[in-house]
């Protein structure tokens, strides 16, 4: 497999024209439905709620009702956009970002593990927490100027470079935002997504292309700030690893062990 290294070179090497003839031989348009902002399910009537350790918990009390319980929206942001966003609202840390849920584990006082990544905060149906809808049921972004890259490039995403292509193997892909593969043009990979297929202008399409070859690139690089930075951790709880060290839900960095 290539080097993450190696990978940031091809990342750093895409060809946004390329890019952008992608997106706009696919086509989209932003119809402002909402989907990529909400919970994957319905919210039960008790809601979800964040526990103190950064974990979700969704229940309204009664099993019976654990069918409507919604598997909470997770949106990967790094910790950059994580402060633009504090200082935008002058929100608290935990009003913008929670622990990526995937590595935590239920304990005996909640949520305990390691995991290396942040999502945006969600609210008690599991909603990203800056959605909104006004009554005629439109949704809205409350940050969108500067709302983080995987939401400003959804619903795409950049596919792995084929191992033919290149013998070493491995390949270069952006991660996958919500929703199945339902397209694919060249390096660029269209999501589940009722927007799809619209016309978009060539100037969206280059601001598209610009934004997910920026999104490629920073997510290799905070994976080497990860790796680079990486320090294993013995304390209780929940610990984020992330490119800038190792960190408790609130974002207050832990101490190093040397």
């Amino acid at each position: 497999m290539d080097s993450l290294e190696t990978e940031l070179q091809r990342a750093r090497a895409l060809d946004e024209s390329e890019l952008a003839d992608a997106i706009e031989a696919i086509g989209f348009e932003c119809t402002r439905c909402g989907a990529c902002c909400k919970a994957e399910s319905a919210c039960g009537e008790g809601g979800a709620s964040d526990d103190e350790n950064g974990g979700t918990v969704v229940s309204d009390g009664n099993a019976e009702s654990a069918e409507t319980d919604a598997e909470p929206h997770t949106a990967t942001v790094f910790p950059d956009e994580i402060r633009r966003l504090q200082a935008a609202g002058e929100y608290d840390f935990r009003d913008v970002a929670r622990p990526m849920p995937y590595g935590l584990a239920d304990g005996p006082d909640g949520p305990e593990g390691e995991t290396f990544e942040w999502a945006l905060q969600t609210d008690d149906c599991g909603d990203c927490t800056f959605y909104a809808e006004d009554d005629e049921g439109t949704g809205a972004c409350t940050v969108h100027g500067d709302r983080p890259l995987i939401c400003r490039t959804y619903p795409f995403s950049i596919r792995d470079v084929d191992e033919h292509q290149h013998s070493e193997g491995g390949g270069l892909g952006t991660t996958e935002p919500m929703g199945g593969v339902v397209e694919q043009e060249g390096m660029v990979r269209a999501h589940e997504c009722e927007g799809l297929g619209r016309d978009i202008s060539r100037e969206d399409a280059e601001d598209l292309a610009a934004a997910l070859k920026e999104r490629a690139v920073r997510e290799l690089e905070e994976a080497i700030g990860v790796r680079d930075n990486y320090e294993p951790t013995d304390v209780d709880g929940v610990v984020v690893h992330d490119s800038e060290g190792q960190k408790r839900p609130d974002g207050t960095i832990l101490e190093s062990r040397e």
